[in-house]
């Protein structure tokens, strides 16, 4: 039953240096846009050294991360797509 899926499922992109940076950058650009856009980034249980992830809490870094990984991979499979990784 699952085997006519897998016949038409594209063939995913390796993990390189590249497809690092690319991730890298997206979760860079997603920090970015929560430190402007969360109301309040500093409630709730902090992290161990707060100054060195820009004074967010530990909800506020893991949201912002998530964003960034999707942005990330929506990234990696556009430029995969296009033949530029």
């Amino acid at each position: 039953m699952l085997a006519p899926l897998l016949a038409i499922a594209p063939a995913t992109l390796t993990w390189s240096p590249k497809v690092g940076l690319v991730m890298i950058v997206c979760n860079v650009i997603a920090i970015m846009i929560g430190k402007a856009v969360i109301k309040y980034p500093n409630e709730g249980a902090q992290l161990p050294n707060p100054a060195f992830f820009g004074g967010m809490s530990h909800a506020s870094l893991l949201a912002t991360t998530s964003l960034g990984h999707v942005i990330g991979m929506g990234a990696i499979l556009g430029l995969a797509t296009r033949g530029v990784l």
